[in-house]
């Protein structure tokens, strides 16, 4: 492994500690007395450190040794958590994952913000401001004999336990560039530590395998931590190793069978090359893990194997399982055409066949399906920054963080999401004094939501501020001549001018608004993942924006339907039911409009070959199957196709990156006679067609 590789592996482990970070200090804001939420937050900033000081980013790890060391503070009790402090920390917190980018990235930061915090965090210092930093020779071990390690105080104090713990590194643990003496210095940080290494194996030099792992080391903590903290310390090299963890005990000494267990065997890997120096090679992979991801310790049993894996390798694979699924549906297409006889073997194979596929493309999506808790977690900053620059208050609440979707959804959702946090704040929130008067909390709130629903991913951007102003919404529409002076439009046709191209309502330009470019973008970033945006406001309770993607991006089920003599298809998931009316149960209204009767209701219908273009409307009731779905802003509607065929899953294929966008159509796929069909967007639809303006009305 080179070392551009391990140092690739400390940043993107650095991601992970940096979402521990986030959460962590979430948790400490609510409860700053809970000292394993500030534990979690020390290590992480403390793991951060221990890999940059292996690479030499000085820059990074005197900064994290200051924050670390104001943390450790509030560990030992020297230090109340109050609402400036965890302002700091905050800060603190952006301003690591701005050193961790600018370091991985290779770019200059401008430092004012960095050292504008550094002089506020040694103001909590005091004796201790400008402390030793950190450096891995500070600590150094003497294989002769026990050493003593003491970075926390000798004396015992109340609930304080001695623990013995037997450690043998397999030789995978160093070709995965981890450090030994990482993991001793994490142990150090809970207490006084004695280390022992046993060098009986050592072999004769000329012997000697230096790619072989023959130290152990027995250590002894006396610490007030858990077995599950230390349990922490080893999570990552789990497997990797041998240890035992005793309390109280006497440390256990390796035996032939534990000292000379047989290693697992393992592929061959490029050899670790010499670090230069006599320097570790890889602190980013020896770092305890932040308790917020804590598991009971396990018993002779490894952590849950990982792989990571080039993400272009998984979509080569997603688009060659799209293929996989174009092809069965082929060769189903011409074992029809032979028109054979029944052959229930042929049938059978055949059908599992589909079914495999269909497990491979599950199986491939989910390994891109990642939780939206990290896109979620990089909002707080925005919440925060976007409340310093409008002197408003503001708090964010999230829910449903652990939803799944695909990650390229989370990627494109990151730009839109960040528009629409700092408009709920500029334009939503009002400031403290008004909200006071209201009486409203001054601390507005910003809640970010996610959950699957109807087969799609429904995101929720809400605020609890004062609503649209809608007069102010249409005026400032008129006057940019976005829509005519004497138009007439209704409150959510006055909404979804938000979305229009230019327009603002901010008086001046600022870093947040006025430029007159946001909503818009919102929504084009949004129909371009095959999604929908929708808007519900309330005078003086708040806005809430919705939007609505596809599960997946690659494959989903539909009903192969006729409409005009084209063949086309339609997502399952919005479809409730299937209607094949009778005439009786079909009205007329006006000159073109028609309802179906549906269980004492009325619902509209929307002849899909006419908001297409695709026939001419001709008069009196017509004939077809009815598709009875339910959208977000028109409720219920009753969508007129010819005929249904089939249902199946299809490849979705995009269109504006092929041909360009269609009204009313989402993407388009390939069947199984190799015709290319479109995948139709209900949604869409019902717009398209203007004669949908009913209520549903109670039969009487």
């Amino acid at each position: 492994m080179s070392m551009n590789s391990i140092r690739d592996t400390f940043f993107e482990e650095c991601e992970e500690l940096l979402e521990a970070l986030v959460e962590g200090l979430s948790q400490m804001e609510e409860a700053p007395e809970d000292i394993e939420v500030v534990n979690a937050v020390f290590r992480a900033v403390h793991s951060i450190k221990g890999g940059a000081g292996a690479f030499g980013l000085d820059r990074l790890v005197n900064f994290a040794h200051t924050f670390e060391t104001v943390m450790d503070m509030v560990r030992g009790n020297e230090l109340s958590v109050d609402e400036k402090l965890m302002a700091i920390f905050h800060r603190s917190g952006d301003q690591l994952s701005d050193l961790v980018a600018s370091s991985r990235d290779e770019t200059d930061l401008d430092e004012t913000s960095e050292k504008a915090l550094i002089k506020e965090l040694e103001g909590y210092l005091g004796d201790n401001a400008g402390a030793d930093d950190f450096s891995f020779d500070a600590v150094t071990l003497d294989f002769g004999g026990p050493v003593e390690i003491e970075d926390a105080p000798a004396e015992e104090s109340i609930g304080e336990r001695v623990f013995k713990i037997a450690f043998k590194p397999k030789k995978e643990l160093y070709e995965n560039g981890h450090e030994p003496l990482l993991l001793f210095d994490a142990l150090a940080e809970f207490g006084p530590l004695k280390v022992e290494a046993d060098t009986s194996r050592l072999p004769d030099f000329d012997l000697f395998d230096p790619n072989d792992a023959i130290l152990a080391w027995s250590l002894t903590l006396q610490t007030a931590e858990t077995e599950t903290t230390l349990h922490e310390v080893f999570e990552f090299v789990e497997g990797l190793c041998a240890l035992d963890i005793q309390v109280d005990g006497s440390a256990p000494v390796f035996s032939a069978a534990v000292a000379a267990a047989p290693e697992p065997e393992a592929a061959p890997e490029p050899a670790v090359e010499a670090a230069q120096d006599n320097e570790p090679v890889a602190a980013a992979v020896a770092k305890p893990a932040p308790a917020a991801a804590a598991t009971p310790a396990k018993e002779s049993r490894g952590p849950k194997p990982t792989l990571r894996v080039d993400l272009d390798r998984v979509d080569r694979l997603i688009n060659t399982v799209g293929e996989l699924i174009i092809n069965q549906a082929m060769i189903s297409q011409r074992i029809e055409e032979l028109d054979l006889p029944t052959v229930a073997h042929l049938t059978n194979e055949l059908e599992a066949y589909k079914l495999l596929a269909r497990d491979i493309q599950e199986g491939v999506m989910a390994i891109r399906a990642q939780p939206v808790k990290p896109l979620f977690q990089r909002m707080s900053r925005i919440v925060r920054e976007a409340s310093d620059a409008t002197n408003k208050k503001a708090k964010l609440v999230t829910v449903g963080d652990s939803t799944e979707v695909d990650k390229t959804v989370i990627e494109r959702l990151a730009d839109p999401l960040t528009h629409m946090v700092r408009n709920a704040i500029d334009h939503g929130l009002e400031s403290p004094e008004k909200r006071d008067e209201a009486g409203k909390d001054p601390v507005g709130t910003i809640r970010l939501s996610a959950a699957h629903r109807s087969g799609s991913v429904f995101i929720e951007i809400a605020d609890d501020g004062a609503g649209l102003n809608r007069e102010v919404i249409l005026r400032k529409a008129i006057e940019k001549n976005l829509v005519p002076k004497d138009a007439e439009l209704s409150d959510p046709e006055i909404d979804n001018l938000l979305f229009l191209p230019g327009f603002s309502t901010a008086g001046q330009v600022s870093n947040l608004s006025g430029r007159g470019v946001g909503m818009d973008v919102v929504k084009n970033a949004v129909q371009a993942l095959g999604g929908r945006i929708s808007i519900s406001s309330t005078p003086g309770k708040g806005t809430t924006f919705t939007i609505i993607l596809p599960l997946t991006l690659a494959v989903m089920d539909g009903f192969v339907i006729s409409v005009a003599d084209q063949t086309m298809v339609i997502p399952i998931s919005s479809i409730l039911e299937t209607i094949r009316p009778n005439l009786r149960d079909i009205h007329v209204v006006g000159t073109d409009s028609e309802l179906v009767s549906v269980r004492g209701s009325y619902v509209p219908i929307v002849d899909v070959a006419d908001s297409l273009g695709l026939a001419e409307t001709q008069e009196g009731p017509k004939t077809g199957i009815l598709l009875l779905v339910s959208t977000e802003t028109q409720g219920l509607t009753a969508l007129r196709v010819s005929s249904i065929h089939d249902q199946r899953q299809v490849v979705i294929k995009s269109l504006e990156s092929n041909y360009t966008a269609i009204p009313g159509v989402s993407a388009a796929t390939i069947l199984g006679d190799g015709k290319i069909a479109l995948i139709l967007d209900p949604e869409e639809l019902i717009k398209l067609d203007h004669s949908t303006g009913f209520d549903l009305i109670p039969q009487p």
